[in-house]
């Protein structure tokens, strides 16, 4: 086997070339920013989410549950959130007429 000038030069580039590898993704792995883990909820008053209305007023966050499941069932997409003054089923203003003829029942 024999060596040349160019296999001398060509293991600290190998190893320079990895180096940077390693570098360029940890810094894309640990860069601040979008994350693919979901931040904990924050809780707000009734009127902070946005188009949503609310349209029961459970005591517990399990009856909360069971009444946003029962609107899912009829076909009334539907959320709860948690707010400052307790949990909330909350709905769109175009289910609302409906979400609270399902809950009436």
């Amino acid at each position: 086997m024999q060596f040349t000038s160019a296999s001398y030069l060509m293991g600290p580039l190998l190893a320079f070339a990895v180096v940077g590898l390693f570098v360029v993704l940890l810094r894309w792995t640990y860069q601040r920013g979008d994350s693919l883990v979901a931040k904990p909820s924050r809780q707000g008053r009734e009127d902070a989410y946005g188009l949503l209305v609310p349209v029961a007023s459970p005591g517990t966050y399990a009856e909360g549950e069971i009444l946003r499941r029962t609107l899912e069932a009829a076909g009334v997409k539907a959320n709860l959130a948690q707010t400052l003054d307790g949990p909330r089923v909350m709905v769109f203003p175009d289910d609302e007429q409906k979400a609270r003829e399902v809950l009436a029942r």
